[in-house]
């Protein structure tokens, strides 16, 4: 797969993780000129939107927006976004939804980015969907990113005037069936450097990693797979 023509705008999505970074890495090899995109949701700390600015500039995206979006005033939901919460250090019962899930969080993300792409005259949003080493989100899935690519043509002036499936919205999750080790290895073959990324959901402000929860616990076990050296700043 390549980009529908050299230097095609793309917007992803990028939150400063270890995911998102590759999946960057992977637009700017497909030859899509890249627009970043992050957000300040309320999320419990800010050094992931500084590792996000890190990884834009040298995975040389042309831009990098950060939007302010404040989940926090929706009480409730999420350990990522209320402080009555703990942010769990174990993995949660087994198809249990666990409470660091941000109620419909990539469906506002991903709506913004559509936004975006259309304005940019771009059909193409990536984000860094996956649903093999994962926390369990239900807005990680395959079927969702179809649901969600089949509103981005029902919902746009662009998707309801094309007629051909070339010039249609598309929405690319390529890492969404590999491994977390997969993952670090596709980015380490594309000069991610995963050093510059943040994945803990509790860094703090120096970016340093816990390295209990099950973020970092993913994280750490992937590069053992992988049998790449841990490049994470941990506390």
């Amino acid at each position: 797969m390549h980009a529908r023509k050299p230097n095609a705008p793309a917007v992803v999505l990028l939150s400063g993780g270890l995911d998102s970074a590759t999946v960057l890495a992977i637009a700017k090899k497909l030859g899509y000129a890249v627009h970043a995109l992050s957000f300040r949701y309320g999320q419990r700390h800010s050094s992931e939107l500084d590792a996000a600015t890190r990884v834009a500039k040298s995975l040389g995206a042309v831009e990098h927006q950060i939007i302010d979006l404040d989940l926090r005033r929706f009480v409730g939901g999420s350990a990522l976004t209320d402080d009555a919460y703990d942010v769990p250090t174990s993995p949660g019962a087994n198809n249990e939804i666990p409470i660091t899930y941000v109620p419909a969080r990539n469906t506002i993300m991903l709506s913004v980015a559509l936004g975006w792409a259309e304005a940019l005259g771009g059909l193409d949003i990536f984000f860094g969907a996956n649903a093999v080493d994962y926390s369990g989100y239900p807005d990680c899935r395959p079927d969702y990113v179809k649901s969600f690519e089949a509103t981005a043509n029902l919902a746009t002036k662009v998707g309801v005037e094309s007629h051909q499936e070339s010039t249609r919205f598309r929405v690319h999750a390529p890492i969404i069936q590999m491994s977390k080790a997969q993952i670090i290895q596709a980015g380490m073959s594309l000069g991610v450097d995963f050093s510059q990324t943040v994945s803990c959901y509790q860094a703090n402000a120096e970016g340093l990693a816990c390295g209990q929860c099950e973020s970092c616990r993913l994280r750490k076990e992937g590069f053992q797979s992988a049998g790449i050296p841990d490049p994470t700043h941990y506390l």
